[in-house]
C-alpha cells in the first residue's frame, strides 16, 4: 500500500535564480530539477524539517524561513508512482559564499548529485522543476511585495 509522504523544501533565490539539485529519472530518460529538503518526520514540523534537511544537505543554516506555500504533487518517477504534500519555504542562507558560486557543490549525503543556481526562467518541459506547480508559485510569489512586521503592538 502507498502512502502520502510530507515534505518541506527550501527555495532561497539569488535575484531571479533558484538554489536546485540535478537528478536523471533513468525510466523516463529525463533530467529534472528540484529544491532541497526532503522528508517531514513524525512530530516534526514542516519548518524544523526544511531546516535540518538544508544542514545535511549543504551544511547551511537557514535565515528568515517564510512559507510561501504548499504544493499537492502526484507524480510518476523511477518506474513508480509517488503522492506528495509539498511545503515551500522561502529563505536566506547563513553561508553567503554559497551565492558567489553557480556551481554549488554536492549534496553531502547523495554524492554525484549537483547542486547549483538556476535562472526560473530556464526551467520547460526539457528541464523541469518539480514539484509541479513550483515554477508558478515562485512566479507569483516574486511579483507580491514581502510583509512587513513591526515588533511593536499596536491596537
Amino acid at each position: 500500500m502507498s502512502s502520502i509522504r510530507a515534505v518541506a523544501v527550501a527555495v532561497p533565490r539569488r535575484g531571479d535564480d533558484v538554489l536546485v539539485f540535478e537528478y536523471h529519472d533513468s525510466t523516463k530518460d529525463e533530467t529534472f530539477y528540484r529544491p532541497l529538503g526532503g522528508g517531514i518526520d513524525f512530530g516534526e514540523t514542516a519548518e524544523a524539517a526544511v531546516r535540518r534537511e538544508l544542514r545535511e544537505e549543504l551544511g547551511v543554516e537557514l535565515l528568515d524561513v517564510r512559507l510561501l506555500g504548499v504544493l499537492e504533487n502526484l507524480f510518476h518517477a523511477f518506474g513508480r508512482d509517488g503522492h506528495e504534500i509539498v511545503f515551500i519555504f522561502d529563505c536566506r542562507l547563513s553561508d553567503q559564499s554559497v551565492y558567489e558560486r553557480d556551481a554549488v557543490g554536492e549534496i553531502r549525503d547523495d554524492a554525484g548529485t549537483k547542486v547549483m543556481w538556476r535562472s526560473l526562467n530556464s526551467f520547460d518541459a526539457g528541464s523541469p522543476l518539480y514539484p509541479a506547480g513550483l515554477v508558478g508559485l515562485l512566479s507569483e510569489r516574486r511579483r507580491l511585495p514581502l510583509p512587513r512586521f513591526s515588533s511593536r503592538w499596536s491596537p
